[in-house]
């Protein structure tokens, strides 16, 4: 999978393209991210890629040049555009699985007030992470970076993601470490057990526990994967 990322600060992904299971991806090729900086599409002499919005309001506002020009010269055939907005639809595991099918993602990163409008006639798609605001859609871009690149074969253990919470609309399951008592906390005797049905009992009734006492709404919309 390729992944391009389109931003007006590329900076701030270095530590995330260096880090754990992300830089291993990147150098086993099980996954292409690339970084593209918006300012380099600018036709601007000073590569401005932003300017105050028509009909007042504070705040500066990218210009569609640069992003166009930028998306243009990436997209292919099967390429599939998303953009960052709090006005997206709202992120799931669902979506994480859909996207990570893909062969080649367009991330565009909004910043500073928004992005004339008519740079959504580029995105196949809209994602929020969330019903808040960020300063801008980096942060959102290396989530759903981070949620995909884990679903792709080869990057972590498929048993691994499979029990991930939201999967089967339930939260995860507890799970433990040494020492078998930390501060009169013990692990679990079932777990101890060695028995694999027993456990594997005790984990689903765990995850459902769990799932009434802190999202009972998944179980109630019955939405899989999220």
């Amino acid at each position: 999978m390729k992944i391009d990322i389109l931003t007006i600060f590329p900076e701030m992904f270095d530590g995330f393209l260096n880090t754990s299971i992300i830089k291993r991806a990147i150098q086993n090729k099980l996954v292409d991210i690339q970084i593209h900086d918006i300012r380099k599409y600018s036709k601007d002499p000073h590569k401005k890629v932003d300017d105050y919005g028509y009909g007042g309001g504070r705040g500066m506002v990218l210009m569609p040049q640069p992003i166009f020009d930028a998306v243009d010269d990436l997209k292919k055939e099967n390429t599939k555009v998303i953009l960052m907005t709090p006005q997206g639809v709202t992120y799931k595991q669902k979506i994480a699985y859909d996207l990570a099918k893909e062969k080649h993602l367009i991330l565009i990163c909004g910043h500073y007030e928004g992005f004339d409008e008519r740079i959504r006639t580029l995105a196949d798609m809209e994602i929020s992470i969330g019903d808040y605001v960020l300063t801008g859609g980096e942060l959102a871009s290396m989530v759903i970076t981070d949620s995909i690149t884990r679903l792709i074969d080869g990057v972590i253990e498929k048993e691994s993601h499979l029990n991930d919470s939201f999967n089967s609309n339930l939260l995860d399951y507890p799970v433990y470490t040494k020492p078998i008592d930390f501060k009169g906390m013990k692990v679990p005797e079932v777990l101890l057990s060695g028995h694999h049905a027993n456990i594997a009992k005790y984990r689903q009734n765990e995850a459902l526990k769990k799932t009434k006492q802190r999202r009972p709404d998944l179980l109630e919309n019955g939405d899989n994967n999220g």
